[in-house]
């Protein structure tokens, strides 16, 4: 119930003071007379309650002083010209009261009491204009007490208080000064707080206006709007009473210049070490918005200053600060991105670039070269976003089978299709399960590609910039992407020794896909921006060579790779050199040879016809070429004839291996012709049909056109030397030594063909 009461009270205590302020003085007495009737005790609630409603009113009405000290100044001014016409006034209406007086008094008491009344006016007066000198607190006694030491210098009264007033001057200054070097000292803890506040207008009227509307172009958030106020703003946060008071004190003292100059001093050197950044700056987003809340509170309080206060600071003194300001931001802001290898708080970093230029342009700051250092950070935000997506794609190529994609289903095959473009009439015709010809890192990069256009694209945002510009931009940092991070790790992929050549097969068809694949990352970007590839200087894709140039490498590693493995299998061979006679059939380690290459070639039906068809050529003319120079080794001395005709079988099955068409497309004997050398240079020393090759040799028809006398040169002195080893009787045996005969003859002409050729 007593709380009831007392909540009945209150109520009636407001509406007692909300007539008390609305209604007029006459009718007062009636309002408070029902406050005092109550015997309750209830006026003295009352009383509190008005003494806090006149102290709010006293901090606004102190508020509002501070804010229009100037208008106060000019008041004060007026006042004193009313003061005179009202002095004037008195004067004729006490012209007026002495003539009533002279019709009643005697002239001589009319006169004394005209004198008394007049010294007592003016000594009320003068002394009136003296009591703020008993205690100077406030920025106005001290005011009225210069003013009134002035006006009263004249009276007896006032002879001790001139000769103090040089040090009374001295003293006012000194505590003035005092309280603004204190404001000077506490603004900067302010700055923080106005600075952080004024941004968050900005960003605030960003996300009313939207993400993308473009700051400083327009918006109300200005410092001549009432909403987003600068001087508002910095009223609102700091005290300014110090620096008025200290402003106007110095001015009725004649040193207005001295003040100005201290004040500008001062807060040059406070603007360098708003200036200079901590050095983990660049390691949190907080080091960086610490840093731009300093300086944007510092030019928001510059920016009050100057509309607050006459000459104070000035337009060109302010603009003086702010361009030392920005080369020094600038300079800090290009060092410490470059350290930082984040794209994510690079991002963070542009965002608040973005909104700190805005910011300061809507307080009349020029912020032009901010937005060109973005350009520059923007690169830096592109190379940590390449190097991040590096990674990425290093870690795809580590987890791929490098085996087709099989797919049971119509969804599994519909979820393949949603994140890459692929499109094959004849597999769609194919009854489930089947497989999609490429591996799962192909799906995989393409969305990765997207999704690194979409980080590419967040920092084009509410960079004021057209959709062809960003366009440009997107298509650029994609091709970078492509032609060096991507088109980087698919090489270093292609070079890794663990990758055979089933691997480089599934390469080469994955960069056919993705290749194909690019027309639609052009379409992508396009649905983007709403810029037609089309539009004249539009950069356009060219990761096409990207992929044409990693086919090639591994094309190139498949051919060398292949090469490799062949000479694996030649190192297992083991002829028996010396054997009088083969064995029939051809030898172990060539058929093994024969089986992978024909399993190889299998797997490459899936290469392009030209790829597979290069492959199958260079291995045949390797194994050909390896062939010969087993024959010709310098290392063996001996070769008999048996071991030719051993030799000759293995040869007879590459062949074989050749005309089966292992690969499709060649033409006719094409593929046999890596062979023709051996074939000859055999057929040569197993007809022994010497003079045939000594009678049309140099003519285009000869039998033996592929043999040449060096080659021919170098087996038979082999064959030479295992004749005499093996027919040490041959002398008695008449075949043996004619065929021993025509031996070295032969040799001698192969030697004249021979240095006939190298002269």
């Amino acid at each position: 119930m007593a709380e009831n009461e007392m909540l009945e009270y209150i109520t009636e205590h407001e509406r007692i003071l909300q007539e008390i302020e609305s209604t007029d003085t006459a009718c007062v007495g009636p309002t408070l007379r029902s406050i005092y009737d109550d015997q309750s005790n209830a006026h003295k609630r009352f009383m509190e309650k008005l003494d806090v409603r006149i102290r709010n009113h006293d901090r606004e009405i102190e508020k509002m002083c501070n804010f229009h000290h100037q208008g106060f100044v000019d008041a004060i001014t007026e006042l004193l010209k009313v003061r005179t016409d009202a002095e004037k006034l008195m004067v004729r209406h006490n012209k007026t009261l002495l003539k009533k007086w002279f019709s009643t008094f005697s002239t001589e008491e009319v006169i004394r009491c005209r004198i008394q009344q007049r010294n007592m006016a003016t000594t009320v007066e003068k002394l009136q204009l003296c009591i703020p000198g008993v205690t100077v607190n406030t920025f106005t006694q001290y005011f009225t007490l210069l003013l009134s030491v002035v006006q009263v210098s004249h009276y007896r009264f006032c002879q001790i208080m001139g000769e103090n007033l040089p040090h009374l001057r001295k003293e006012i200054k000194e505590i003035s000064m005092s309280d603004l070097k204190d404001f000077l000292e506490s603004i900067r803890k302010h700055s923080d707080k106005v600075g952080e506040t004024a941004m968050r207008q900005v960003w605030n009227a960003v996300v009313a206006f939207g993400v993308n509307a473009p700051l400083g172009l327009g918006l109300s958030y200005n410092p001549i709007s009432e909403q987003f106020s600068g001087l508002g703003l910095a009223q609102d946060l700091v005290d300014f009473s110090p620096v008025y008071r200290c402003l106007h004190i110095y001015a009725v003292l004649g040193d207005r210049e001295t003040f100005e100059n201290y004040y500008r001093k001062q807060r040059k050197k406070q603007a360098r070490l708003v200036l200079q950044p901590q050095a983990s700056m660049h390691e949190t987003v907080e080091g960086y918005r610490r840093y731009f809340n300093q300086i944007v509170g510092f030019f928001v309080v510059e920016d009050h200053i100057l509309h607050a206060t006459q000459g104070l600071v000035t337009r060109a003194f302010t603009s003086e600060l702010w361009n030392m300001a920005l080369s020094k931001i600038i300079a800090v802001l290009r060092t410490h991105s470059s350290y930082c290898d984040d794209p994510d708080l690079v991002l963070e970093l542009k965002n608040l670039i973005v909104i700190f230029a805005d910011t300061l342009q809507d307080y009349g700051f020029t912020v032009n070269r901010l937005f060109d250092l973005l350009f520059e950070v923007r690169d830096q935000y592109n190379e940590t976003l390449l190097k991040k997506w590096a990674v990425v794609f290093r870690e795809i190529f580590e987890l791929d089978n490098y085996s087709p994609i099989p797919v049971d289903t119509e969804e599994e095959y519909n979820l393949v299709v949603s994140r890459f473009p692929f499109h094959d009439t004849d597999i769609e015709k194919q009854d489930f399960p089947k497989k999609l010809p490429m591996s799962q890192s192909v799906p995989q990069i393409y969305t990765q590609v997207k999704e690194f256009i979409y980080a590419s694209l967040k920092f084009s945002e509410s960079l004021h910039r057209s959709s062809t510009e960003i366009d440009d931009m997107l298509r650029k940092s994609t091709n970078l992407l492509l032609t060096r991070t991507l088109n980087s790790c698919l090489q270093n992929l292609i070079k890794k020794p663990h990758i055979g050549l089933t691997e480089l097969v599934q390469i080469i068809i994955n960069t056919t896909h993705l290749e194909q694949a690019c027309k639609y990352l052009e379409e992508f970007i396009t649905n983007i921006t709403n810029v037609s590839p089309e539009t004249v200087h539009t950069t356009r894709l060219y990761g096409l060579s990207t992929f044409k140039d990693a086919r090639h490498s591994a094309e190139g590693e498949i051919y060398t790779k292949l090469n490799q493995k062949i000479d694996e299998f030649i190192q297992l061979a083991d002829y028996e050199w010396g054997m009088s006679e083969s064995d029939g059939r051809a030898s172990g380690y060539l058929m093994d040879l024969i089986n992978f290459l024909r399993s190889t070639f299998q797997v490459f039906t899936h290469l392009p016809g030209k790829v597979a068809q290069t492959a199958c050529m260079s291995a045949c003319k390797h194994l050909a070429t390896s062939l010969m120079q087993m024959l010709l080794d310098t290392e063996l001395k001996q070769i008999s004839m048996g071991a030719i005709q051993q030799f000759n079988l293995d040869v007879i099955q590459c062949e074989l291996f050749a005309s089966s068409e292992p690969v499709p497309g060649f033409q006719g004997d094409t593929l046999q012709l890596a062979f023709i050398d051996l074939r000859q240079l055999l057929d040569l020393f197993m007809v022994w049909d010497w003079s045939t090759y000594l009678a049309d040799y140099g003519q285009p028809t000869s039998k033996y056109l592929r043999v040449n006398p060096a080659t021919a040169l170098a087996l038979l002195e082999k064959m030479k030397d295992t004749s005499k080893k093996n027919n040490i009787f041959s002398q008695f045996r008449k075949n043996d030594r004619d065929k021993q005969k025509l031996i070295e003859t032969v040799v001698k002409q192969l030697r004249t063909l021979v240095n006939g050729m190298s002269s």
